[in-house]
């Protein structure tokens, strides 16, 4: 598939800034963040930033971005959809959250609910961005059970690595904090590594007979192709990344989104003082442009079933 910037930047953006509120939702309940109104005025700030940007982002894909609103109005049937009311939804309780943290400075009470729920809205809509891609069954490296489990973990980890450099000059050490980056992080690795095995293994059950119907003759293959000049099923669902370069980036991911940010994790919790929190903000960058590397890949290696009808020969 044709790797969308649009959606690249949409997924991994907003990732990062549910998995930001959800650690702020929990961690604020839980009464282990500062009160401090800048932390939590910056913190917020950014979370909200990046999924509102990412959403943003997303119309570009449109070939009508005016008419955005009519994808909402499917949430029945479609993931798309309810991605969509999610996001809008989450707005409320977020403001909710904030305004009881920056204005009223209360966490008593009532007023944790408000930061809870932001974390589970949070929690459905990036795993509503995931199903949007495992239920495409024509697109085998989608349709795997691994999807969903990776995005969430990986916008946990990605927002606890950015809450984490963000919370470094405020709270120096914060245990809690650089136990959840580590730990999610690791286990996205996992998965991520258990998903490319998965997809690497499986050689396909789709063949050109099976798609018209005509394997009870024997070998199919198309005589002609469909078209003779480029179209957009060519351009974007004919989309290949060669197998050495595709392994290349893989490479490159597991070194910047995993590797690079956990050695920076465990520098910053054994040092103290402007080193510390210099390894904290080195780890952010280096996990997002790890994060938007492995998202380009996810597109760019997933190949769609109406290939076959172009000289695919297995998918």
């Amino acid at each position: 598939m044709q790797p969308a910037y649009s959606v690249i930047f949409l997924t991994t953006a907003t990732g990062a800034g549910y998995g930001m509120l959800t650690l702020l939702g929990i961690l604020r309940a839980m009464g282990t963040l500062p009160d401090d109104r800048a932390f939590g005025l910056f913190a917020l700030a950014l979370a909200m930033v990046l999924i509102s940007a990412g959403l943003l982002a997303s119309m570009a894909h449109l070939g009508r971005p005016e008419r955005a609103w009519r994808a909402l109005s499917q949430w029945r049937s479609s993931w798309l959809s309810r991605e969509g009311v999610l996001a809008i939804i989450g707005y409320g309780p977020a403001a909710l959250f904030a305004f009881a943290w920056l204005v009223l400075q209360q966490n008593d009470g009532l007023w944790p609910l408000a930061g809870l729920t932001v974390a589970v809205l949070s929690i459905l809509t990036v795993y509503a961005t995931s199903m949007i891609y495992r239920s495409l069954a024509a697109i085998p490296r989608w349709d795997q059970p691994l999807v969903a489990p990776v995005y969430l973990i990986l916008a946990l980890a990605t927002g606890a690595i950015w809450l984490n450099a963000i919370l470094a000059p405020f709270v120096p050490g914060h245990a809690v904090i650089q136990a959840i980056c580590f730990a999610a992080l690791a286990l996205a690795w996992v998965l991520k590594i258990a998903y490319w095995r998965a997809i690497d293994s499986n050689v396909g059950t789709s063949t050109t007979a099976s798609a018209t119907g005509l394997e009870s003759l024997g070998a199919v293959r198309p005589l002609d192709p469909p078209h003779v000049q480029d179209n957009y099923l060519l351009k974007e669902m004919g989309f290949a990344i060669a197998r050495k370069h595709a392994h290349k980036l893989r490479r490159l991911t597991h070194l910047l989104a995993f590797l690079v940010p956990l050695v920076l994790i465990i520098i910053q919790a054994g040092t103290s003082g402007p080193i510390a929190v210099f390894a904290a903000a080195l780890a952010a960058i280096s996990v997002s442009f790890g994060v938007v590397l492995e998202r380009w890949l996810f597109f760019a290696e997933a190949q769609h079933k109406v290939m076959l009808y172009y000289g695919a020969d297995r998918i």
